[in-house]
């Protein structure tokens, strides 16, 4: 992926008409998604957010899809790496600013990502509703419901272990 122009750090520097740095944070998160580039709503929220003209709110929001894509795709994961893609005469506070709500959201898109790994294997949710000895509560006795979730293993693990018990139940029934 290729590095930023000096074109894509003067449209960074619109964000100083930032309001807030919340304002700063949703358009670097929101700007991070391929599909964001042609969102006519974020590009609107862009030029009020800023006071700034169609064309730089686009320059602006490519730069920071640039950015971020950038850092994602090298893998940059501390502070001093990211400080380093920009130009000394860059704003300071504004390069800390950008550099700290990036690595916030990377460490998100890449939780993120794992978790949709792990999403990926195979799983099953049991409920089972259990109710408690009549013996040992009273005259009601309490349902309550128990939901797991199951890998293919346990499943596989947990039905041949019922199994074994049925076998056991007809075993002791037919005698």
């Amino acid at each position: 992926m290729a590095a930023l122009t000096a074109e894509h750090f003067l449209a960074l520097q619109s964000l100083l008409k930032a309001s807030s740095k919340d304002i700063v944070r949703q358009l670097c998160q929101e700007s991070f998604s391929s599909s964001a580039l042609g969102s006519k709503k974020l590009l609107d929220i862009t030029c009020s957010s800023l006071s700034v003209t169609q064309k730089e709110a686009e320059q602006l929001l490519q730069a920071l899809h640039r950015l971020t894509r950038l850092v994602a795709f090298r893998d940059l994961s501390s502070a001093e790496t990211i400080l380093a893609l920009f130009p000394e005469n860059f704003h300071q506070n504004l390069k800390n600013l950008l550099t700290k709500i990036i690595l916030e959201h990377i460490v998100d898109i890449k939780t993120s990502s794992d978790s949709i790994s792990r999403m990926a294997v195979p799983t099953c949710l049991l409920q089972m509703k259990i109710q408690e000895d009549p013996s040992l509560c009273g005259d009601k006795p309490s349902v309550s419901a128990v939901t797991m979730e199951l890998s293919k293993e346990t499943l596989d693990t947990m039905l041949d272990g019922l199994g074994r018990i049925r076998d056991q139940l007809s075993a002791v029934a037919n005698k």
